[in-house]
């Protein structure tokens, strides 16, 4: 199996592969949980990171005992902290990282993002919480200069205690429901579907509009 395969693979059968980790490892899998979603929101480097599929797994686990329900605390606390670091990264040397016309960064996303502080200004911090890849550019761009730290601090708050609250609520509710059991890679693609569908959206209606522009 090649490395592409075997990714694919544990994307698409999560839930298995995470609770063979938490059966083998136990406190590690919690460690390593809140890796993931701290990087992937901490990052701007990693907005590839499964953060709502994982939150949502650990939530039809914890509904099945194999992970405590507690766990929610730790994503609130990872999606929280992960963003006020991202925050920092875009006010201490996001200037320089976008002036250096780094590959590790789309310009794009940050532009993308940058136009939705324009329109929804600092309800951009929880609208993008529910948003991948968005959502990890969204602390950065921030950080540049689009919130202060204070207004940030609130907002990021309250977006991580929704963002994670609802997809291990989510998961918690179905967990036991026979049918999302026997279906469960299709309900993960579905949540990465619906997930990035605002994504696509906007980013099809900024293409739109700009070659109304050219033209």
């Amino acid at each position: 199996m090649s490395t592409i395969q075997y990714l694919i693979d544990i994307f698409l059968h999560i839930n298995v592969h995470l609770k063979s980790f938490m059966d083998s490892y136990g406190a590690i899998g919690y460690l390593l949980m809140f890796l993931v979603v701290f990087c992937e929101t901490g990052l701007v480097v990693t907005p590839f990171l499964p953060g709502d599929s994982l939150i949502f797994v650990a939530g039809t686990l914890a509904a099945q005992m194999i992970v405590a329900p507690e766990t929610i605390i730790l994503f609130c606390a990872a999606a929280i902290l992960g963003n006020m670091c991202n925050y920092q990264i875009g006010k201490t040397i996001g200037t320089k990282i976008m002036n250096s016309n780094s590959k590790l960064i789309k310009r794009e996303h940050v532009e993308r993002t940058s136009h939705f502080f324009e329109k929804y200004g600092g309800l951009t911090i929880i609208i993008t919480r529910f948003m991948p890849i968005i959502r990890t550019f969204s602390p950065f761009v921030a950080g540049l200069g689009a919130m202060s730290y204070r207004r940030f601090l609130l907002y990021n708050a309250i977006g991580g205690v929704v963002w994670a609250s609802f997809f291990f609520g989510v998961g918690y509710f179905f967990g036991n429901i026979p049918f999302f059991k026997q279906h469960f890679s299709m309900v993960v693609l579905l949540i990465v579907v619906v997930s990035l569908l605002p994504a696509v959206v906007g980013f099809l209606r900024n293409r739109a509009k700009q070659r109304k522009v050219e033209n």
